[in-house]
């Protein structure tokens, strides 16, 4: 059976974030420790990761996972793809250049941010090596069959995916009916909710409620969290069947 491993929960700044000073009892909760947000899907013949955040290296050692078939990237916000040069020792484990599924538009982001691993080879030189792809209606990976879909994040499209009874949906201010229609009858859901107040490019948290309510998956988690949510805390204030993803989290779909 396949597993969805959340690598990183935090918003884009990550939690603790850069210049704050927090209670020594929030801090005190590894949960409230929150990376960049990511999650990697382990298939009984190989893995997906699902974006590529700073911390990737970081991420992948703490949760011992040593492979991946393929990566797919949902939209190319810094926090989502500046751990991608850490493919690299993955490149030169395989001998091999990493598919990468990305739409079009952020192919060319991906170009540009690093060039150098479409450049022509310097002998004695390593470097990540993306065979870049145009995101299909579904991934076959890892024994795996991974829908996608299309979702709004402020102005741009990022995707979405559903495996089986599992959709990961981050990074999303508005889900159009079609995405919707495929996020019905799911058993676990992972869905965006970055702070308590309202955000005009991502869901917050009285409106992540509502959607997730509204789909009705038996178990929701919420990610992409900024320090706005002391986990435990939090979590006593949610409805049934929701609570706050953490670094770490695993459950099997």
């Amino acid at each position: 059976m396949p597993t969805c491993v959340v690598l990183g929960s935090g918003t884009s700044n990550g939690v603790p974030m850069l210049g704050v000073e927090y209670p020594e009892a929030y801090l005190a909760n590894p949960r409230n420790w929150r990376t960049r947000a990511s999650v990697c899907l382990l298939g009984p013949t190989g893995n997906l990761l699902v974006d590529c955040a700073p911390e990737l290296r970081i991420q992948m050692a703490r949760e011992r996972i040593y492979d991946v078939e393929a990566t797919l990237i949902t939209h190319t916000h810094a926090d989502h793809v500046m751990g991608m040069d850490d493919l690299r020792s993955l490149c030169v484990k395989t001998k091999r250049d990493m598919p990468v599924y990305a739409w079009p538009r952020y192919q060319e982001d991906i170009k540009r941010i690093f060039p150098y691993a479409f450049s022509p080879p310097i002998p004695g030189v390593e470097v990540p090596r993306y065979a870049l792809s145009d995101v299909p209606d579904k991934i076959e990976v890892g024994g795996m069959s991974i829908e996608t879909m299309e979702v709004v994040h402020g102005k741009i499209p990022v995707v979405a995916i559903r495996a089986g009874s599992f959709a990961y949906v981050t990074d999303v201010s508005e889900i159009p009916p079609n995405a919707w229609s495929k996020l019905q009858g799911l058993e676990t859901l992972i869905l965006d909710a970055v702070r308590i107040k309202p955000h005009p490019n991502h869901f917050h948290f009285e409106r992540a409620i509502e959607v997730a309510l509204e789909l009705g998956a038996h178990k929701t988690y919420l990610t992409h969290l900024s320090h706005d949510y002391d986990h435990d805390v939090t979590n006593r204030k949610l409805p049934e069947g929701i609570e706050l993803a953490w670094d770490g989290l695993r459950f099997d779909f």
